[in-house]
């Protein structure tokens, strides 16, 4: 599903670089990520997505290059085929739970907004222990209620990737197991590829593999 080579980036305006020789996930696999904050963990997520575009190599997604496309092209492949769970929610605060689920597909011609889609919706919502807070201001929501607004948005497309940047962390021990089986029923049912950012080691046994982040980062010495 995901394969990187030679992949080599850097932010313009500090000191931080990544390089990744060679990393690949399968088809299906769940893959969780460890590692330091700051190792870089996000910063290969964006890169997987097509937030970022890596300055040497070549990111590709079911034998799509992600990385040499364009803006638009990057943008819609993400919307339609990539689940992205963010570490700060993304949410708009103007907008009520429902219109932030479902905003996706209120930006993209890529993605038709029917009323099964919007059904499917309302019942990951319910899944998810928020079905009666569609209603509500995004910015009213507790930091948990947010994490699983922002988790039904990134599901809600049916992706064949979903990629979760510590979606689990502002949840409490009970919710956290629940909101992982979740990710994990849904993953299985639509034969999609999971790859994970967590600190929660409690959670590893459940993945396929884990793999440890920090071999990737350099600090640069010049």
């Amino acid at each position: 599903m995901i394969r990187i080579q030679s992949l080599a980036f850097a932010y313009r305006d500090g000191e931080f670089r990544l390089s990744i020789p060679e990393f690949e996930t399968s088809a299906r696999e769940k893959v969780a990520l460890i590692g330091p904050s700051g190792a870089g963990k996000t910063t290969l997520l964006n890169l997987i997505a097509g937030i970022a575009v890596p300055d040497q190599g070549e990111v590709t997604v079911d034998g799509i290059a992600v990385s040499r496309l364009d803006d638009a092209r990057r943008r819609d492949f993400r919307i339609t085929r990539i689940g992205f769970v963010f570490q700060d929610f993304e949410l708009l605060d103007y907008l009520n739970v429902l219109d932030n689920i479902l905003h996706p597909y209120r930006i993209t011609r890529a993605l038709t907004l029917t009323a099964e889609v919007r059904d499917r919706a309302a019942e990951l919502a319910g899944q998810l222990g928020i079905g009666d807070k569609l209603a509500r201001k995004a910015g009213d929501l507790s930091q948990g209620e947010k994490q699983r607004a922002a988790i039904c948005r990134a599901l809600l497309p049916d992706p064949d990737l979903v990629l979760a940047d510590e979606a689990t962390g502002n949840l409490d021990p009970a919710n956290k197991f629940r909101i992982l089986d979740l990710l994990f029923d849904s993953a299985e049912r639509h034969q999609a590829t999971l790859l994970a950012v967590t600190h929660d080691h409690e959670l590893l046994p459940r993945f396929d593999r884990v793999v440890d982040f920090s071999q990737f980062r350099a600090e640069d010495r010049s």
